[in-house]
């Protein structure tokens, strides 16, 4: 089966053919000498269109004397007229206006204009914060501020990221058989300021995204080199305080390269402090080592240490127990740190094709103890758990590019193999007391799975249809070593799974385009559940469509409004905080989504998302088949103030309904609503800031769980809602100096 998958993605990959016509070439750069990317070039006369690549260079079909336009939002547009040059250099000027440059236009990933706008206006609190970018989706931190946070997004509660594939300048962040769970996604290494740009999706519609890419994917990408230097100081209440560096090493024409610094520490709102602290390096080096060839390298380090609450019982709340902030185990925390390698090459063959290689390394070490049912186990000791590991990833990912060019059509082809092996050593599970006395060993063993991939992707523009058909191919090997046992045992499983896209894009008029996505993908099990199930089901795949359309009625306003479906097969998921395997049944999600962006000046900015689902589990009798925390429905909403004067500000909301906590809905996980207020003014090299978070000091659950627990003092058993409560009121300061 694997050799007639590989000759379907050969034949794919050999079917297309170049085309050769009259072409100009160039390079895009904005008014400080930076290459442009994704800026988007078009043939007024024929209608091809290409974008430019990431070193700003592009190359489109085009005669003597034909217009060509070039937009990129942030930039003011452009016009050029072809004169038989045989290259260009494009220098676009910076503009506030961002929707007046959005052309609605055959492109695949045009809902990227939302997280574009969003990255420009929109004030960032942490790194997880980051993922906010993507419209509808939430999150929420339920173990102190070192673990990762928990995820929702189209109806799923992702955990820490089971159903959504994220990823870092080319480096994959989400952990594969974690020891707390699978898909784990911790972001907290990416300091915010460093961020250039975000691209998401929504479904399982991209051809080279792999793994996790259920629900959607999300890809952050860093600067490439500083504007200024930047020195950051903030402080706030609970004892916070943030500090970030940000230094140019290198800055000329070809070459850049900075360093970049953060320190984070509070002790938060709750009565037993956390203790938080968190400490961020980072360097970049890019060069343009000819005129083909561009490479890049970056080397970042991480380490947290926190102290943790953990979920309390609302009944411990309401008896006065304990306060809205207090513990029941106030021993839970955790420490953890990675470190990471990512080397880039670039290398453009001619004006239509190229390469592109990454190679990633991580170090990776996770601690973490936890207590989710208190005394409902062990009513001597407590029910507190350790969870830890040591890990090592290697990767690679290659990827051919190719643009074609025809009087009748135009479109890119790509085509990738990627390399990714994780080796997860001494991945444990103990029942623990105050995290000094192992009382119990639950799982303990050593890890090593392997993803080989191969992708091939096309884009074919014609009239006003754009087709985009896809193929991925995905092979896993699941090693695990059970150390628990007295006698070696190496158990190893496979596991190929094929995944089909097609999307279809179609600009009904200049200002309105029409989409149709369709596609499978798949998230991986946990290697104990693999050899567990002997190979079976593990691998669950997940069918999805969209229909849609993005539409700018008029030229300060672009809004786009979807209707989806998404499928999941029948699974079995390893429990890491059981270390049991459980039966998870096929689930059915269907969903809205509402999108606005509005820009009545320049200065002004107007932003609503709306997402609706309904998410129910296929094979349950009625009322017993809703997925629990599953959010049928979210909205955000903000308004932003950038003036000229240097006066800046912003409004946030951002609200989810009360939902099912438990199959029957007999729980409930209450909703909110909260709002966060932030103001500044930038005067010559000094930027000064105060933002407030939840700015009517509402009472708020930031994550929820149906759990049955016992208290120390309780003979029997209760099963209520648990739960993280949000934060208070909180102020901070913020001033930066820019040099």
């Amino acid at each position: 089966m694997l050799k007639l998958y590989t000759l379907l993605v050969a034949f794919f990959l050999c079917s297309f053919v170049a085309f050769s016509q009259n072409t100009i070439s160039g390079k895009i750069i904005d008014d400080k000498n930076n290459a442009v990317t994704e800026a988007y070039i078009l043939n007024l006369k024929s209608g091809h269109h290409t974008h430019s690549d990431a070193q700003g260079n592009f190359s489109i079909s085009a005669k003597k004397n034909d217009s060509i336009k070039i937009h990129h939002i942030g930039f003011a547009t452009q016009y050029l007229q072809a004169d038989g040059s045989e290259a260009y250099t494009i220098k676009l000027q910076t503009k506030m206006n961002l929707i007046d440059e959005i052309v609605i236009a055959p492109k695949i990933n045009a809902l990227s204009v939302f997280s574009e706008i969003n990255t420009r206006v929109n004030p960032v609190n942490s790194s997880q914060d980051l993922l906010r970018y993507v419209p509808g989706l939430f999150i929420g931190q339920h173990a102190g501020g070192g673990k990762a946070e928990q995820i929702f997004l189209r109806g799923f509660d992702i955990d820490h990221g089971t159903d959504i594939n994220v990823s870092v300048d080319g480096m994959p962040v989400n952990l594969v058989s974690h020891a707390h769970g699978q898909g784990y996604s911790d972001l907290h290494f990416l300091i915010p300021e460093t961020v250039n740009g975000v691209n998401f999706g929504k479904g399982p519609y991209a051809a080279n995204k792999g793994n996790f890419s259920t629900a959607g994917f999300v890809s952050f990408e860093t600067k490439d080199r500083l504007d200024d230097n930047v020195i950051k100081a903030e402080v706030g209440q609970f004892n916070t305080q943030r500090l970030v560096g940000m230094f140019k090493v290198l800055d000329s024409e070809k070459e850049s390269a900075y360093i970049a610094s953060e320190y984070l520490g509070t002790d938060g709102p709750f009565d037993s402090p956390q203790l938080f602290s968190r400490i961020n390096l980072m360097g970049k080096y890019v060069g343009q080592l000819s005129a083909k060839n561009r490479f890049k390298a970056i080397v970042s380090y991480f380490t947290s240490e926190w102290d943790a609450s953990g979920q309390i019982p609302q009944r411990a709340v309401e008896s006065g127990l304990i306060s809205r902030f207090g513990a029941i185990d106030d021993t839970e925390g955790g420490e953890t740190s990675r470190t990471n390698i990512i080397l880039n090459n670039e290398y453009q063959i001619d004006d239509q094709s190229g390469f592109s290689t990454t190679l990633f390394y991580s170090k990776y070490d996770f601690l973490l103890f936890s207590n989710f049912t208190f005394f409902l186990n062990d009513p001597e000791n407590g029910d507190q758990i350790k969870q830890k590991e040591t890990r090592e990833i290697y990767g690679v990912t290659n990827t051919y590019h190719h643009k074609f060019y025809n009087d009748n059509f135009n479109g890119d082809f790509e085509a990738g193999i990627s390399l990714r092996n994780d080796q997860s050593r001494n991945n444990e599970l103990s029942h623990t007391v105050n995290r000094a006395e192992v009382l119990d060993s639950l799982s303990f063993g050593d890890i090593n799975e392997t993803n080989y991939s191969v992708f091939a992707n096309a884009n074919f523009h014609f009239g006003n249809w754009t087709l985009n058909p896809g193929l991925r191919l995905d092979y896993f090997k699941f090693v695990y070593e059970d150390g628990l046992i007295q006698q070696y045992t190496n158990t190893a499983e496979n596991k190929t799974a094929l995944s089909p896209k097609l999307n279809i894009l179609y600009n009904l008029k200049d200002n309105v385009q029409l989409y149709l996505k369709s596609g499978k993908s798949f998230h991986s099990n946990d290697t104990r559940v693999v050899v567990q199930r002997e190979g079976n089901e593990i691998l669950p795949a997940a069918y999805g469509s969209d229909l849609g359309f993005i539409w700018k009625p008029v030229p300060k306003l672009i809004l786009n409004t979807a209707l989806w479906y998404l499928y999941l097969e029948q699974e079995f998921v390893y429990v890491g905080d059981e270390a049991v395997v459980e039966p998870s049944g096929k689930t059915v999600r269907k969903g809205f989504d509402f999108s606005l962006r509005y820009q009545p000046f320049d200065w002004l900015n107007y932003d609503l998302d709306v997402n609706g689902t309904l998410a129910r589990s296929k094979d349950e009798p009625d009322g017993e088949d809703y997925i629990p925390l599953a959010p049928d429905f979210t909205l955000t909403s903000g308004i932003n103030i950038i003036h000229p004067s240097g006066v800046y500000g912003g409004l946030h909301a951002r609200h989810m309904n009360s939902r099912p906590a438990n199959e029957d809905n007999s729980i409930t996980a209450e909703g909110y609503t909260v709002f966060d207020f932030n103001a500044g003014y930038r005067w010559n090299h000094f930027d000064f800031g105060l933002s407030i978070q939840n700015i009517f000091d509402t009472d708020w659950n930031e994550t929820q769980f149906a759990t049955t627990t016992r208290l120390a003092s309780e003979t029997q058993p209760v099963e209520e809602i648990h739960f993280t409560p949000g934060t208070p009121f909180f102020f901070k300061g913020i001033i930066s100096y820019r040099f």
